[in-house]
């Protein structure tokens, strides 16, 4: 249209819509050249505030080309702080606020003092007043703060809310994954395990019957050491499948973590070389089996201590939630775990170690499946792990003893 009105009425165009149409392009190959970058630059934030500057930068030209102080597309400003917010949250909006009003506020004080000249305006605005001028600055700055701010809180809560939903779509998965392998395998579990008890038994009457050479005593021996550990095995995933019920009751949290952190202070793995740093919320109660809470734990503190090659430390904190929940936080600084490692931790017979099972994090998701409760994980390589166990806060018993 530009080209075709040149071509027309090349004395009749204003300046100013000359510089309008000469805007619109220019958006247009900014438009075209952010397109092409947008797949080398995807997430990152440089990126994004290059992007959103050159759109404050021409918002501003076509506030100048429209009118200035009289123009009505003030507003675009508040356009930018509010899709800023959404791609680069609280910190970035704030940021483009401050550009954008810097900006509108330059503008306006070069017109009031005469400053600019162009397309008619230097006589505007000394007549109109500087009260009514700061009044109009004032209220454009504030708009975009507040903007600024409202639009990123909301933007933050859609991202929290977003990825809540995510974990627990993922723990759902996992837990029916779990479910459906437990109740598969439980029976073969147990056409292993009675045989393999019988075969045991049936070696070691051998070896006290009978007189062998010591190489064939220590054959022997293997044997049995070998079938312990089958038999270990098959009971860990008996567990799996079919964990027992317990017996909930409400429990003290903090006392009985207590309990739990200083026996497990005393294991061999992590004696002499872990530091342990404990936060405990006093005055929390749980409703849960005190052999299942240790179970849990001691995996957790397990895996933390283990995630350590050399010295390190593990933290343990407990979260109140709005007297709902109660978060329980173990946080180490080993090794850390990649992305795919992450994927898999909580698959049966998934495991980093040479001696390990790979069945201690299955059974813990198999247990807190009974409380409805979830466990989500942390963690990046070289930077340590950190698990949050999610429990449901009770009331406090009145007049009731608790279990110690």
């Amino acid at each position: 249209m530009f080209a075709y009105r040149l071509g027309k009425e090349p004395g009749l165009l204003p300046l100013a819509v000359q510089i309008i149409y000469g805007l619109a392009v220019l958006i247009l190959i900014l438009s075209t050249f952010y397109f092409i970058l947008f797949r080398f630059f995807r997430t990152s934030a440089h990126f994004a505030y290059f992007q959103l500057g050159m759109d404050a930068i021409l918002t501003t030209f076509i506030i100048m080309v429209t009118g200035s102080f009289a123009s009505v597309f003030s507003f675009m400003y508040l356009l930018i702080v509010i899709y800023s917010s959404i791609l680069i949250f609280r910190k970035g909006s704030l940021i483009l606020a401050s550009f954008c009003s810097m900006q509108y506020s330059l503008l306006i004080g070069l017109e009031y003092h005469g400053h600019l000249s162009m397309f008619g305006m230097e006589e505007g605005l000394p007549r109109i007043g500087w009260l009514f001028v700061s009044f109009k600055v004032i209220a454009v700055v504030s708009a975009c703060y507040a903007i600024a701010f409202l639009s990123s809180l909301l933007a933050e809560r859609e991202k929290r809310a977003r990825d809540q939903l995510k974990a627990m779509e993922a723990h759902v998965k996992r837990v029916e994954k779990t479910a459906a392998m437990g109740e598969m395998a439980a029976g073969l579990a147990h056409e292993i395990k009675n045989p393999l008890a019988s075969m045991s038994g049936a070696i070691q009457l051998l070896k006290e019957d009978m007189r062998l050479e010591p190489d064939k005593v220590k054959l022997m021996q293997i044997v049995l050491r070998e079938a312990d550990r089958l038999s270990t095995l098959v009971s860990d995933f008996l567990q799996f499948a079919r964990p027992s019920a317990g017996k909930p009751e409400i429990i003290q949290l903090d006392k009985t973590l207590g309990e739990i952190l200083a026996l497990f202070q005393k294991d061999a793995k992590s004696q002499d070389r872990i530091t342990f740093t404990v936060d405990l919320a006093p005055n929390i109660w749980i409703k849960i089996d005190h052999g299942h809470l240790r179970q849990v734990m001691w995996n957790l503190l397990l895996n933390a201590v283990e995630a350590i090659p050399d010295r390190g430390s593990v933290t343990i904190n407990t979260i109140p939630i709005k007297n709902e929940h109660i978060w329980i936080e173990v946080i180490d600084n080993g090794q850390g775990m990649s992305q795919a490692t992450l994927a898999s931790i909580f698959d049966p017979f998934f495991t980093t170690r040479a001696d390990g099972t790979g069945l201690g994090l299955s059974i813990v998701q198999r247990i807190l499946a009974e409380y409805d409760s979830q466990l989500d994980v942390e963690s990046e390589a070289g930077h340590g792990t950190k698990f949050t166990l999610k429990l449901k806060q009770v009331a406090s018993p009145v007049g009731k003893s608790t279990h110690a």
